[in-house]
């Protein structure tokens, strides 16, 4: 089984992580917009089991992507399963809606892709900014069960050197959600 293993990090002052980023050779992607609607179980609540379902739209893409419960303490580890669903949001929003699943909110946000050599792995990274919440960088590594451990201790240490703070475990959802209230 694989696993999305994950650090999310607030940008607090963007010049001087920028600055960090192009000392290192980094050069970030064309900013891609991300439109992620979420969706609510109609038997469970994903914000008590710490699940999400999302349908994301980046351009004429369309993907379904389901995120289960993180597994640890420190990062946003979790099981991660994604779909394409060939541009059919509409339709597909209305079957999860004939299903009793319940719309949440949308989430908007634009990325900007990188990519850092760290340990002798690439590490896929993100600047995010999100509409309502604010800019973040984010690390990432796919790994399986035997691979787990030091994936955690990799992007942990990356981030660290990047002196970017501490890892927030709050999903942007979760983010833009709290800050309505």
């Amino acid at each position: 089984m694989n696993y999305e293993v994950e650090q999310k990090h607030s940008v607090g002052d963007a010049v001087v992580l920028m600055r960090r980023l192009v000392d290192r050779g980094v050069t970030l992607g064309p900013p891609i917009a991300q439109v992620d609607q979420y969706w609510n179980h109609p038997c469970r609540d994903f914000a008590q089991t710490d699940e999400a379902l999302r349908i994301r739209t980046v351009g004429d893409a369309t993907f379904v992507t389901y995120k289960g419960p993180k597994l640890d303490a420190t990062s946003k580890t979790r099981r991660e399963l994604e779909l394409p669903i060939a541009g059919q949001r509409s339709e597909f929003s209305d079957l999860l809606s004939a299903l009793g699943f319940k719309p949440v909110t949308t989430v908007e946000k634009s990325r900007r892709p990188f990519e850092l050599e760290f340990s002798g792995v690439l590490v896929h990274c993100t600047w995010d900014d999100v509409r309502d919440v604010g800019t973040f960088v984010e690390l990432e590594l796919i790994a399986d069960d035997t691979q787990l451990d030091e994936a955690k201790r990799i992007i942990a240490s990356l981030a660290e050197e990047l002196e970017l703070g501490p890892s927030i475990r709050q999903s942007y959802l979760e983010l833009l959600l709290s800050s309505r209230k």
